[in-house]
């Protein structure tokens, strides 16, 4: 199917979007090491002020996903991207560990509304929403290379109050293109469904919405996309030290202009590169494959690479690399197809309510992960962590069988729309 104009235009305001959130968000990692340098505090005490910008970007989307449908998506996802910006502005005009918080706070707040906001805008706006899916989750991973990246160089010649105001820059420009650009936000949803905002929702209407929601097969879809969450975390939080820690990296020399970058650093941008492919052909297969097979394949294919990590660790260099190649890759081509499953198992006029409750549970409870793997890993083998994360991929899988089968017509799914792309194969 070829993109309309109206899909095109609403596919460059999401990528925009999409890749200026993890643009920013993870940058702050690398200014991290030069506040440590910089301020007298403890580690502790500057885990704990990132953290506080890290927490409202997760647990922020079920909010956020309530004002999509109350104000509009283009609406939220301007608020966002402005608020993003002037949030490393404060970074920028900071002098104070208290600052610096108050900086990381608002980004966390204005970050956490993009994903429900702009998925909300994808699944109500766009007729070719598998090619549109893969190309928005093409620019977030992007955007995670990039942000990095870029700090990264900067701050070897520039003050990082400088570097912070510069990283702000594209954020607003891309306001000033999302006040541009021009798209119809409900041109996929049937006649006579309601997906525009509604600026008269009360709580009631948010309450009975939410009731519907977890009494349709979302629920399962829920529970699916938090299970996802734990593995997505899981890994990708603690892959990095454990590539550090691995004899094979010690095997490849650094030139000395690239002092200072580990071997393991190039295998883990490898692999969010390698992402990149996975999200396009994601995208691209949601349109043939159903959702609830989709995910049970790709489920069973990230158990097996689980596994497959405890005894190449012990390999050469290649061999991790090639793993690490095929893992990026369908650990990235999975998120099309529960982003598919939402919008078929929830009403347009809670689309924005759906994709809340989706990265709450992606972002917001996936996060217990990171707890629960650095439990693992300190007090047990490397192999029961990557046994773990193979569980979490089981139990999602198992689930997704479930919906395979029929398991969600136990529900009364009245909130499946008229013509949508069916379930079951």
């Amino acid at each position: 199917m070829t993109l309309t104009p109206n899909d095109r235009s609403i596919a460059g305001f999401t990528m925009t979007g999409h890749a200026l959130v993890h643009w920013f968000e993870t940058s702050i990692p690398i200014f991290l090491v030069v506040w440590l340098a910089e301020f007298d505090v403890s580690v502790a005490l500057f885990g704990l002020v990132v953290a506080l910008g890290y927490a409202p970007f997760g647990l922020g989307a079920l909010p956020g996903g309530i004002l999509a449908d109350r104000f509009g998506t283009r609406r939220l996802i301007l608020v966002c991207l402005a608020g993003m910006s002037a949030a490393f502005l404060v970074l920028a005009i900071g002098n104070s560990i208290g600052s610096i918080a108050v900086g990381l706070l608002l980004w966390g707040i204005a970050a956490s509304i993009y994903h429900p906001a702009g998925l909300a805008l994808i699944s109500t706006g766009v007729e070719d929403r598998g090619t549109v899916f893969a190309w928005h989750g093409i620019a977030g991973n992007a955007g995670i290379a990039l942000g990095p990246f870029v700090a990264a160089t900067l701050l070897i010649v520039l003050e990082w109050q400088l570097v912070a105001a510069l990283l702000a820059l594209p954020g607003l420009l891309a306001v000033l293109y999302g006040l541009s650009a021009e798209f119809d936000a409900t041109a996929a949803v049937e006649d006579g469904a309601d997906a525009g905002p509604d600026e008269a929702l009360s709580l009631s209407d948010l309450g009975r919405n939410s009731r519907a929601l977890f009494t349709s097969a979302f629920a399962i879809v829920f529970v699916i996309v938090i299970f996802e969450g734990l593995y997505y975390r899981g890994m990708l939080t603690y892959l990095p030290e454990i590539l550090h820690g691995l004899p094979a990296m010690d095997t490849l020399v650094v030139p000395d202009r690239l002092e200072g970058i580990e071997p393991a650093d190039y295998i883990y941008v490898g692999l969010l590169v390698v992402g990149m492919a996975g999200q396009y052909a994601g995208g691209k297969l949601i349109s043939r494959v159903s959702p609830a097979r989709g995910l049970a394949a790709i489920f069973a294919v990230l158990a097996v690479l689980a596994i497959a990590f405890v005894p190449v660790t012990t390999m050469g260099l290649g061999a991790i690399a090639v793993l690490c190649g095929v893992f990026g890759f369908f650990l990235f081509a999975i998120q099309p197809f529960y982003q598919n499953a939402v919008a078929i198992y929830t009403p347009p006029e809670s689309r924005g309510l759906s994709y809340g409750y989706t990265y709450l549970g992606e972002f917001g409870l996936g996060s217990a992960s990171i707890a629960i793997g650095g439990f693992v890993l300190g007090g047990f083998p490397l192999s029961a962590f990557f046994l773990l994360l193979a569980g979490f991929a089981a139990a999602g899988g198992l689930l997704s069988i479930g919906l395979l089968v029929g398991l969600d017509r136990r529900f009364e799914d009245e909130t499946r729309p008229v013509g949508s792309v069916e379930a079951e194969d």
